[in-house]
């Protein structure tokens, strides 16, 4: 695995992610910005919850399709409309339930952007990742 990811002492310990991915690999993978969209360009969903997950899914196939997994990842930026702290419960339960279809707990270092709007007037989210494969 070419990803190791910590927590540093004098760091706050955030739980749902860490504060430090240390890259070994040496193949970079820059995913663009996945939003809620299917195979067909249809959007999937129409609350946080399941925007989230459905991103975080379609990280998990283009991590597959270059030969990687979360596992490899050592960045997300996530771009939420209108983010306010009130809907993090709703962004944990989709991270939560792509986790778990996904087998994995993925808690690379992240940061969590709100914005006025994304492309289409139906996307809520969108997550970009970066990642390291051996």
């Amino acid at each position: 695995m070419a990803i190791t990811l910590l927590d540093p002492e004098g760091l706050p310990k955030i739980g749902v992610y860490r504060q430090v991915a240390v890259a070994t690999g040496s193949k970079l993978v820059f995913i663009a910005g996945q939003v809620a969209w299917d195979a067909d360009g249809t959007t999937v969903g129409a609350d946080l919850a399941a925007q989230v997950e459905r991103c975080y899914l379609n990280i998990g196939t283009a991590l597959a399709g270059a030969g990687g997994s979360f596992d490899d990842v050592a960045k997300l930026s996530v771009y939420v409309v209108d983010w306010t702290p009130e809907k993090m419960p709703q962004f944990l339960e989709g991270a939560a339930r792509a986790a778990a279809k996904l087998g994995v707990t993925p808690v690379p270092p992240g940061t969590l952007v709100g914005v006025a709007a994304l492309d289409v007037p139906e996307h809520l989210v969108e997550i970009e990742a970066t990642a390291v494969l051996d």
